[in-house]
């Protein structure tokens, strides 16, 4: 059975480089009716920050990517990683390094008078002492050869003995290094598919010594390129504008878009799709379609993607997610309640350097004024701006004006070039023309409404891009809006013209 998984560290906010190394191994585990394991590698304890456990759990459900087993946490192995050292040990394979961090900072000074690469094994004690837990653990590497492998991603892959070193096992608070305790875990979780980041090829000579040390065939590895920054010169930070999983969640990003991204961040199908569903992705991705080189980072196409699916959506669906967020999942949440509850008391008393949360109230979209609203009200202006949306955070921006009366802002109609043409005599006789004859309008029918205003054109020999403008610009003082007679009928008649007769009484004063 394929059997994948994603191993976070508990150090801060899930970024976009993190989502994607979760969504490519679950891919490839649905893809092939495996199992897609959660583990949190939690051995550096000077790393850890308060809630970013429940931000992996958190995110991982947003984004619809469920675990079939798990969270398992490294702090709690430490007794199988105490059986396998203890393997090594016995092998001869393994030493207690009796050095203090002060004389091996000085090895490594002297490497550097020396212009020479700092290796330990050129500094091995003869007669290591006994160990017993309170020093540090070191594999001794004993065969220096070059290493060959394959990679789903990279190809064929190999490097010479000058990569090959001591490291450390088992840190003196008791703790296995990431180096040891990942093949220790992936061998006991029965891993066939290691997918990460390129950061970890320069790594792969060691960890394959130590495969060998250990008699564990290595699993399937595929290493994959880097997210860039839009420049394309160098590897995406927070400098460059990236953010958490979480923050594009809040401004308004659906998990559907933000998946659709991740996943063509440096995969293609070979095809001019750009929209896949989970099913399709799921269906059609392919590790050996992974570019080897980096993926540029394109927020603006977030953007666009995230467009296209609110259009997607029907309206039902995308009004909750419009209230609430936290419920717009992809797919059911992974882990029960209880699991996710009774990780906040998980932790003992160790003051973490910082802490991240979320405040779950921003999760609502609307504005202020349209809090007030009946979800009847506010179901009928998203039906007519669900085209505009490119994310639910623009609501505000685009609905406000439907729940409370917008005040005139004149210059935006002496701003646009077509109405600044009219002097304010005829812009007032054109409004107030409009509220004649649209008070005999059914604005229950938009047919009847959009007869009405083209009869207006005709009446007033006015282009649309004129009237219509100068009607739109009285009813909702906002740079875009759905269509007029979609407006109109939303607002209602009174509303329609109680605002035009108040766009004239401003003029007129």
């Amino acid at each position: 059975m394929v059997r994948t998984r994603f191993a976070p560290s508990p150090t801060g906010y899930i970024h976009v480089g993190n989502a994607r190394s979760a969504l490519y191994p679950f891919l490839i585990a649905r893809q092939n009716k495996g199992q897609f394991i959660l583990r949190i590698e939690d051995t550096d304890q000077s790393r850890f920050v308060q809630g970013a456990e429940d931000l992996i759990y958190d995110t991982l459900n947003w984004l619809g990517l469920n675990w079939d087993e798990g969270p398992y946490y490294q702090t709690q192995r430490k007794d199988i990683y105490l059986k396998w050292a203890n393997k090594l040990i016995a092998k001869g394979l393994a030493y207690a390094d009796p050095y203090s961090p002060e004389q091996v900072e000085e090895f490594r000074e002297s490497a550097k008078a020396a212009k020479k690469p700092f290796l330990f094994r050129d500094h091995r004690p003869e007669n290591p002492p006994t160990w017993d837990g309170s020093q540090p653990l070191r594999f001794k590497v004993t065969d220096l050869k070059r290493y060959h492998w394959h990679d789903e991603v990279m190809g064929d892959l190999s490097a010479g003995s000058e990569s090959l070193d001591d490291f450390i096992l088992i840190k003196s608070d008791g703790l296995p290094t990431y180096n040891f305790a990942h093949i220790v875990d992936d061998y006991e979780m029965k891993i066939t598919h290691v997918i990460r980041g390129q950061e970890y090829i320069s790594s792969m000579p060691k960890y394959l010594s130590l495969y060998e040390a250990l008699d564990i065939t290595p699993p399937i590895f595929a290493h994959v390129p880097h997210i860039l920054a839009p420049t394309g010169n160098k590897k995406l930070g927070k400098r460059d504008g990236a953010k958490s999983v979480t923050e594009y969640r809040s401004e308004g990003i659906l998990p559907e878009a933000m998946v659709n991204f991740l996943a063509q961040l440096g995969w293609n199908d070979g095809t001019e799709q750009e929209i896949y569903t989970m099913d399709e992705l799921i269906s059609k991705f392919s590790l050996g379609k992974v570019q080897k080189s980096g993926a540029r980072f394109d927020e603006q196409r977030l953007l666009w993607l995230n467009g296209q699916w609110i259009r997607h959506l029907d309206l039902d669906d995308l009004y909750r997610r419009t209230v609430s967020s936290l419920t717009a999942t992809l797919g059911r949440s992974a882990s029960p309640p209880s699991r996710v509850s009774s990780l906040k008391t998980r932790r003992d008393s160790n003051s973490p350097k910082m802490a991240v949360s979320e405040d779950t109230s921003k999760y609502d979209f609307w504005g202020p004024a349209a809090q007030k609203a009946s979800d009847t009200e506010r179901k009928k202006v998203l039906a007519i701006t669900q085209d505009r949306l490119k994310t639910l955070a623009d609501l505000p921006s685009l609905t406000e004006y439907f729940f409370t009366e917008p005040q005139p802002n004149w210059p935006m109609i002496d701003d646009n070039k077509q109405l600044s043409k009219l002097s304010r005599a005829e812009q007032i006789k054109l409004l107030e023309t409009a509220k004649t004859d649209l008070a005999e309008a059914d604005f229950d029918s938009l047919e009847s409404l959009q007869d009405n205003l083209n009869k207006l054109l005709e009446k007033t020999g006015q282009k649309p891009a004129i009237l219509f403008s100068l009607i739109r610009f009285a009813l909702t003082w906002a740079p875009f809006s759905p269509g007029l007679p979609e407006t109109m009928q939303v607002l209602g008649k009174d509303n329609t013209l109680q605002r035009l007769q108040a766009a004239i009484n401003f003029a007129q004063n």
